[in-house]
């Protein structure tokens, strides 16, 4: 067997787990989507705790589409166009929409068990507290991040671009 079909063949191969992790992915994500509908809908038959319900089936909605977004992006990177990220921007800015999506997640998360703290006992309030201070550092954690990253997209974009502009004058020599 030749190099490049053992490289192919392990491309396919990879193809192949990709695809099917993103399917998984998938699958949960509707599982958790039908599993809070039903939890709401009981929920409402018995009226009550309708409000925490409809707060945490937002929270469960939100965890869902992050999880859909990362099966769409394994598909989109790795299955169909079976190539990395080149781009910084590129990447940047699919990390930022997907560390949202969970900062949000935790945010409503660390809301729903507030209220339900506070309802039942005001002594554990700790639980929540930690959740808030937890998305507030990943929200800080992305500030960064994308701050690092936008100077270093300017930095490679200046020296593509004058990388370019060598290429282009010796071509035309």
């Amino acid at each position: 067997m030749k190099p490049e079909d053992t490289t192919k063949l392990f491309d396919l191969f990879s193809r192949i787990v990709f695809a099917v992790a993103a399917l998984i992915l998938m699958l949960l994500a509707i599982v958790m989507i039908v599993d809070i509908v039903i939890q709401l809908v009981s929920t409402l038959v018995s009226r009550k705790g309708v409000g925490i319900a409809a707060l945490a089936g937002i929270g469960y909605v939100v965890v869902a589409i992050a999880v859909f977004d990362v099966a769409k992006y394994l598909i989109d990177e790795e299955v169909v166009r079976a190539r990395e990220m080149r781009a910084a921007g590129e990447t940047r800015r699919s990390l930022t929409r997907f560390i949202s999506t969970i900062s949000i997640a935790v945010f409503l998360e660390a809301l729903v068990t507030i209220f339900k703290v506070t309802q039942e006992n005001v002594q554990d309030l700790g639980y929540p507290t930690m959740l808030l201070v937890a998305a507030i550092l990943v929200v800080l954690g992305l500030g960064i991040f994308q701050r690092l990253s936008a100077e270093v997209e300017q930095q490679v974009d200046h020296k593509d671009r004058a990388a370019e502009g060598k290429e282009g004058s010796k071509k035309a020599k």
